[in-house]
């Protein structure tokens, strides 16, 4: 039933854990929780080593710690309505609530993918011109990109939020997640959702669509330039600083992937499957990306070993 008085301007919302297994949500919470856990504190690592250490504040390492706050960042948005639905069985979610919540897990989204393609441009620099790598990527020229990330995000996606707080709901509206995605609080409006849709799809195209385009080229350009390097030894050491990056790149794109073949070819497919690959595309990429670059990138995990063995001693 759909409301259009006074009580259609505060709708509820109710989000949704794993459908069936509600007197199991204890410990399904656990692996989860404990990779919330490890993605935080992993990630708090990386901007410590990154901030205590002059030998890391190089334009890389920048550019990892705006990855790295990022990810801090999607964490930490998702997590209070997880836990309100996994701990406390709680799943109402003001609708101006659920409202904030969508608009920063797209915003985090939006700025981790521009992250990503400023990191790209770090590493063709770097391998295109190494002598010139410093005077290229300036103190103010990383500021300037980190700006411009930001601001991208947060312009495009409040419109996207504005338009959904124009539209009706019914008075009680259950959404797919324990979280607020825009895909699915469209997807319970009973009025016309076509602006919002066009919209949304436009928001998508401009900004991961351009991005993984632009990743693309970028990595093609890379290739060319290591394929243009005489010596076997020195384009074998300019492809392994891609690598690490290149994990991190595939961290969040193929999530975010198979969420959206599943949203459009998976009807069919149990709702455990929508919930759970949500949950991956999410949670994933704050718990990899600081595994990854504590393991593959020699710095950084040199100096996590170091301040382990300083407090052990």
């Amino acid at each position: 039933m759909s409301v259009f008085n006074d009580s259609a301007l505060y709708p509820r919302f109710l989000l949704t854990g794993f459908s069936g297994l509600e007197n199991r949500y204890g410990l399904i919470s656990l692996p989860l929780f404990l990779v919330y856990g490890t993605s935080i504190a992993g990630n708090i690592t990386i901007l410590f080593i990154i901030r205590t250490e002059p030998s890391l504040h190089q334009p890389m390492y920048y550019f990892l710690s705006m990855l790295a706050l990022t990810d801090l960042g999607l964490s930490t948005t998702t997590l209070p309505t997880m836990l309100s639905v996994f701990w406390f069985h709680a799943r109402d979610i003001p609708f101006n609530a659920c409202l904030v919540q969508m608009y920063f897990i797209h915003v985090f989204s939006i700025i981790e993918s521009a992250v990503l393609l400023a990191m790209a441009f770090d590493r063709f620099v770097a391998i295109r011109e190494p002598l010139r790598y410093a005077t290229i990527l300036t103190h103010g020229v990383i500021t300037g990109i980190g700006l411009a990330i930001a601001g991208r995000a947060l312009a495009l996606v409040f419109p996207a939020s504005f338009l959904l707080k124009r539209l009706q709901y019914h008075a009680v509206n259950i959404l797919s997640y324990p979280f607020c995605l825009h895909q699915d609080l469209i997807k319970t409006t009973v009025s016309n959702r076509r602006v919002s849709s066009i919209y949304g799809l436009m928001v998508v195209i401009c900004s991961m669509g351009l991005d993984s385009v632009l990743l693309l080229l970028s990595y093609l350009l890379i290739l060319s330039t290591v394929l243009s390097i005489a010596s076997k030894v020195e384009r074998v050491k300019a492809l392994n600083t891609c690598i690490s990056h290149i994990c991190a790149v595939l961290t969040f794109y193929t999530p975010m992937i198979g969420l959206s073949m599943i949203r459009r070819y998976g009807q069919n497919a149990s709702p455990i499957i929508h919930v759970l690959m949500a949950n991956v595309y999410l949670l994933v990429p704050p718990l990899m990306n600081p595994i990854v670059y504590s393991v593959k990138t020699k710095q950084i995990h040199d100096r996590i070993l170091k301040k382990f063995k300083k407090q052990k001693v």
